[in-house]
């Protein structure tokens, strides 16, 4: 099964600038994006083959997750359950009878830091919700989680430490979260590579010279290691200031529910 997850940056924005070439290249199974900054009433997709799950903010413009998926799900939950308020429709769980996937898109820190307590808050409810099911079945999470865990994932690591998205807070967090009994995918097939980044500023040619951050993720359980086949990162893509990730799961028929397609 092929996963791809995306932060858009605005999604209708991103279509035209080739987004559906992609999508219907690629022809993943499922297709997770984050800020997606639209309501779905203010788009027109007609994509053949998928249903549509949508979570947009309050604030129109903001925000937003999205997937879109060729297998119907058992149950779809927006937000974090009752861990905390998602006004900003962050987050999106879709259950199978195998694995729970996720979409999120974590709030960023801001860069004079003045939202990292809020971020801190997020954190703990987003792990203890994950856990949750975690206990449940495997879970599958993907997004911007907006964290450059170690110096590999940032190209001038040492300049940027401190800075929103490289504190040793949210670093921290995150390893707490791995800790917890999951699997950063990609930097278990490519333990070592230091030169791939997921987000770039608009600052001139920084994309072209490859100064760029790693912060968009597949996070799996501990029980579906076995199962990558293949994680990576389609930095060739443009459309957004990130680019998509990619994960292939090797599941068993039983790991979903084909008859609800």
């Amino acid at each position: 099964m092929k996963f791809i997850s995306w932060n858009v940056n605005g999604i209708r924005a991103c279509v035209k600038k080739g987004f559906l070439d992609y999508f219907y290249t690629e022809d993943a199974d499922f297709f997770c994006l984050q800020e997606t900054k639209c309501q779905p009433e203010q788009i027109d997709l007609d994509l053949k083959g998928y249903k549509q799950y949508w979570n947009s903010a309050e604030r129109k413009g903001y925000s937003g997750t999205a997937i879109f998926t060729k297998h119907e799900p058992i149950s779809v939950t927006f937000g974090l359950g009752d861990e905390i308020e998602d006004l900003e429709g962050r987050v999106i769980t879709l259950e199978y009878e195998g694995f729970y996937l996720l979409t999120m898109y974590t709030p960023n820190a801001k860069r004079d830091l003045t939202r990292l307590g809020y971020r801190m808050l997020w954190e703990e409810a987003a792990r203890r919700y994950i856990q949750i099911l975690e206990e449940l079945k495997p879970v599958i999470l993907c997004g911007d989680l907006n964290v450059a865990h170690q110096p590999q994932d940032v190209k001038n690591d040492r300049a940027n430490i401190g800075n929103a998205g490289f504190t040793d807070q949210e670093r921290g967090k995150f390893t707490k979260l791995l800790e917890a009994g999951f699997i950063d995918s990609y930097r278990m097939i490519n333990p070592e590579t230091d030169d791939a980044f997921t987000w770039w500023s608009y600052m001139a040619n920084v994309r072209e010279r490859n100064i760029g951050w790693r912060i968009d993720y597949f996070i799996v359980s501990n029980h579906l290691a076995s199962s990558i086949k293949q994680a990576d990162i389609d930095s060739h893509i443009y459309g957004s200031d990130h680019c998509p990730v990619k994960l292939e799961l090797t599941l068993s028929d039983e790991a979903h529910d084909e008859s609800r397609d």
